[in-house]
């Protein structure tokens, strides 16, 4: 399983690549920019009795979604596609060249669609899930579920803000 992994305030830390039947404790998470990042994975309650994502392993968010995420070349395809129609708009598909070139494109939209895969996501850090078996009790992204406070990410306090109590205290005016 593939696990791109977010914070609690939905901060990008790393992608990482685990075995769900292992169920290790500690990840090595590699950032975009190379660095390797440690991650504790909580276990617990994620899986459920078939062995599938029950839970998020890096916050414990019990909300999930599914997603489905397109090739890297969709947007080429879809310019493609507009051509396409933008084409037989015009009067030029009686060309045979150009119904061979309509049918690659209707080829290459279906392409599109089959290559589509289905991730999990955490409604709250948004980590997601790839590569794994996904139960059917998991639906598609739902506003009122996100919208729940348990849902909500964490937001990254500032050190320095006057209203932190752990930064530094401002002077007062006499």
């Amino acid at each position: 399983m593939d696990i791109q992994i977010r914070d609690r305030s939905r901060q990008p830390i790393g992608v990482a690549q685990v075995d769900p039947a292992a169920r290790p404790m500690l990840v090595r998470a590699i950032a975009a920019d190379g660095a390797p990042h440690e991650i504790y994975l909580d276990w617990e309650h994620a899986l459920d009795d078939a062995g599938q994502l029950r839970s998020c392993v890096t916050c414990g968010c019990q909300h999930l979604y599914r997603r489905r995420t397109l090739p890297r070349f969709a947007p080429f395809a879809l310019v493609l596609a507009g051509a396409g129609v933008v084409a037989g708009v015009l009067g030029y598909s009686s060309d045979p060249i150009v119904l061979a070139a309509l049918v690659a494109l209707l080829v290459l939209d279906g392409a599109v669609l089959v290559l589509a895969r289905v991730q999990l996501v955490c409604y709250r850090c948004g980590s997601a899930y790839g590569g794994a078996p996904i139960a059917r009790y998991h639906r598609a992204w739902d506003a009122r579920v996100a919208a729940e406070p348990d849902n909500q990410p964490t937001i990254a306090n500032d050190m320095n803000a006057p209203n932190d109590a752990r930064g530094p205290s401002l002077p007062s005016n006499p």
